[in-house]
């Protein structure tokens, strides 16, 4: 299994499941699942009201703790360092785990603010400082940041005594902000790619489809490792064990005119999904 090395050497394996739109009943059953065809990496998140399965799930899965990769998130409407810090603990509680191996600030903006005039500086800077003294008292072994722009990353570097180790992104193909990802790169922050599948929306592209009856693959595989070869760690969500088999079998090689060719490609619409504030565009 491949890992990205986090700048305190902690691995992160680059395939995990993301467990959004997973009911908190299925949760454990998919967390078991993926941990039995090979998965080492589960993202979840306060949000996605389903911590309480993937703890379950991750207690019940036959393989140690120390071997599994778990992240969760902030809400992002917990905007004072009160507010984050209860939030980490009560997270713990819900998951019925001692720490937690990653945990990111969801997004820079509360959802009902998202992409707009108030950036929160001041408030991220409260909410990261929670989040430094969780992991300095080892309740998290890693720290880092969802949705966070170029400017947002300034913010918190200028003013953290821990730098962002990941910043959790939409990155599919159709969708690849190359200039905060190279940003992040050269600040030695991880790049992990959520809803690498366009939320099923690269389903129904032509181009997408064509490339990859080209390789001989599905269109997820196409673009899970299309995400891998941008360098980030690729976070393919579903609670289909089938599906979680073939998103995990990507021995195959997408030639580098090829990469170029999907890099270009430009869709930013997600059907009836829209209405999220990851997917309005913004």
């Amino acid at each position: 299994m491949e890992f990205k090395i986090l700048r305190n050497g902690i691995k992160v394996p680059v395939l995990g499941l993301g467990t959004w739109f997973i009911d908190d009943d299925n949760a454990d059953s998919a967390v078991i699942s993926a941990v039995k065809i090979g998965y080492r990496h589960i993202d979840t998140a306060q949000a996605y009201g389903n911590e309480r399965g993937v703890g379950t799930g991750i207690k019940a899965c036959g393989i140690p703790r120390e071997e599994l990769f778990v992240t969760s998130k902030v809400a992002a409407e917990a905007k004072t360092y009160d507010a984050a810090a209860k939030s980490i603990d009560k997270t713990l509680d819900k998951m019925g785990l001692t720490y937690i191996d990653l945990m990111l600030i969801h997004s820079p903006q509360p959802w009902a603010e998202w992409r707009g005039g108030k950036r929160y500086f001041e408030e991220n800077i409260q909410v990261w400082k929670a989040l430094e003294d969780a992991y300095t008292a080892g309740k998290i072994k890693a720290i880092g940041v969802s949705n966070f722009l170029i400017d947002d990353l300034d913010n918190l570097l200028a003013h953290c005594e821990i730098k962002p180790m990941v910043n959790q992104l939409l990155i599919h193909i159709g969708n690849t902000p190359t200039e905060l990802i190279d940003f992040c790169k050269q600040q030695n922050i991880v790049v992990e790619a959520y809803s690498p599948i366009a939320h099923g929306e690269a389903l129904k592209n032509e181009t997408i489809v064509a490339m990859a009856n080209k390789y001989g693959v599905s269109v997820p595989q196409l673009c899970i490792k299309y995400v891998l070869n941008l360098g980030t760690v690729a976070l393919p969500k579903t609670a289909n064990a089938e599906h979680m088999q073939n998103n995990a079998n990507l021995d195959f090689k997408i030639s580098n005119e090829d990469m170029e060719t999907l890099k270009a490609l430009n869709f930013k619409d997600y059907g009836e999904y829209s209405f999220f504030p990851v997917f309005s565009g913004k």
